[in-house]
């Protein structure tokens, strides 16, 4: 039943990094990261992503196979992919402040603001919960403890 729970909650993660990452690409991060304007790299962006989706495709294997080495792997995977997703909100959250304060009073208008600037709160912290909760649902099944 964790095996299923851990499935959900990394499904419902990857509709919000899905969010994130079409809005960052729709708003033009890959070519800001170029010019400097985003704050994200985008090798850190794509390998998050990338190593998120080779987890979960690993993890759906896991479910059919019943395999315990198949669940470390999947584990194994989702170790850089939380530290990647760390590096990534840390390097968003200047950018959050940057957003409020720019929208005080008096504020001018940026030319062309860092695309992640478009990740509404509420995505950004569901994503990263969910994340949370998957990384360790995924352990407690790979311990057997579930």
């Amino acid at each position: 039943m964790i095996e299923i729970a851990a499935l959900v909650t990394w499904l419902i993660t990857a509709l919000g990094g899905f969010y994130m990452l079409g809005t960052w690409i729709a708003r033009g991060g890959v070519r800001q990261n170029k010019t400097g304007d985003s704050r994200l790299p985008t090798s850190v962006v794509f390998g998050h992503f990338l190593l998120a989706a080779a987890g979960l495709v690993v993890w759906i294997v896991y479910l059919f196979a019943a395999t315990a080495m198949l669940a470390w792997i999947a584990f194994g995977l989702l170790v850089p992919v939380a530290l990647l997703g760390f590096a990534l909100l840390l390097r968003w959250i200047p950018v959050r402040r940057e957003s409020v304060a720019r929208h005080g009073v008096g504020a001018a208008p940026v030319a062309e603001p860092p695309a992640e600037r478009g990740f509404p709160i509420v995505i950004v912290v569901g994503h990263g919960l969910f994340a949370v909760t998957t990384v360790v649902l995924v352990l407690v099944s790979a311990l057997g403890l579930g």
